[in-house]
């Protein structure tokens, strides 16, 4: 992944194309679950994180009720609670903590500071034609915490 221009031409906030029946995150702390970081007006209240809960690991699933096309990811976080290593993975369901490693992610990216306040990561649009589902693994985070902390996943693409 790399950095997204200012500019996200065509790209609209995909949220509305979520299955929100089938959206899965494990490892997240049951009173700081996904809702707050992924759906409308939760992720625009700061005070509202995702956390996770055993470690710092997330593995966060999304389908979409009709295919998309992804271009770019917002991860906003605190600056140490924040991600760092994020790997995403297009169209892989049923993935767990005990088998993410065995698939090559279709992108990965370790944020930046900047990230973290809201700059868009751009994916490689190549391999982000035809998503049905995106598994988001968010691997560690910037100060090694116990916990991850994410405010706010904003995903930007079209149909």
């Amino acid at each position: 992944m790399s950095s997204a221009s200012a500019s996200q031409r065509n790209q609209v906030d995909l949220l509305d194309f979520v299955d929100w029946l089938g959206v899965e995150c494990l490892n997240q702390n049951s009173g700081h679950s996904l809702v707050n970081a992924l759906k409308q007006g939760y992720r625009d209240d700061e005070g509202l994180v995702l956390e996770s809960d055993a470690d710092e690991q997330l593995l966060i699933y999304i389908p979409f009720t009709q295919v998309v096309k992804l271009h770019s990811v917002v991860f906003m976080g605190p600056e140490e609670e924040g991600p760092r290593t994020v790997k995403l993975f297009t169209n892989k369901e049923h993935m767990g903590f005990s088998n993410v490693t065995d698939y090559p992610p279709s992108d990965s990216s370790v944020l930046s500071q900047e990230n973290l306040k809201g700059k868009p990561v751009t994916v490689k649009y190549v391999k982000f034609q035809n998503v049905h589902s995106l598994t988001i693994f968010i691997e560690d985070n910037q100060g090694s915490t116990d916990t991850t902390k994410v405010q706010k996943i904003i995903l930007y693409g079209s149909t």
